[in-house]
């Protein structure tokens, strides 16, 4: 399985990456670098992605291969909470003070 990558978001200690398929956000991945050389990350399956839950591997499989050439799934210094669903939108303080809420 492949993905273009798109980086949205780096901190020192995190990173937040898009992958698309076909020009289409298929999933979104939020990693955090912990001090004791770990990372956990939360992979979000977008619900009409196309992707299936029994292919939920394959994508950590390229996450790890890919994104993080330090640590490993076999290695057991990777952790991912895995999440399928829908997109609901964006949201910001500035878009709530507009609208009044």
């Amino acid at each position: 399985m492949h993905f273009d990558i798109v980086r949205v978001l780096r901190t020192p200690y995190s990173e937040r990456f898009v992958l698309q398929r076909e020009n289409k956000d298929a999933v979104g991945v939020d990693l955090h670098y912990l001090t004791d050389g770990t990372v956990a990350g939360t992979v979000s399956v977008f619900h009409d992605s196309g992707i299936a839950e029994k292919d939920v591997h394959d994508v950590l499989v390229f996450i790890d291969e890919v994104l993080l050439p330090e640590v490993s799934i076999a290695e057991g210094n990777i952790h991912f909470t895995v999440i399928i669903g829908n997109v609901l939108g964006s949201f910001s303080a500035e878009q709530q003070k507009e609208s009044g809420a």
